[in-house]
């Protein structure tokens, strides 16, 4: 069961439109920033290939500028 947090960076005046994506996505909880453009992602993904099809979506978005790690956790 993966588990990572990461800092979602929005693409400009996308804030709105990333939250809206990442909430509507399987596994994913967001939680934007009050006074920054940028949103803490968590994902708990049940396998780690689930996780890898979850992250490369992701990093499709045109909405989102980057993405950055700041923990994960696999059961291995």
């Amino acid at each position: 069961m993966p588990i990572f947090s990461f800092l979602a960076y929005p693409e400009k005046s996308m804030k709105d439109q990333l939250i809206k994506e990442l909430s509507n996505m399987e596994y994913c909880e967001v939680k934007p920033s009050e006074n920054r453009d940028v949103l803490i992602l968590l994902t708990d993904t049940p396998d780690e290939q689930t996780n890898k099809n979850l992250i490369d979506t992701i990093k499709a978005l045109g909405s989102l500028q980057s993405l950055s790690m700041t923990f994960g956790h696999t059961d291995s």
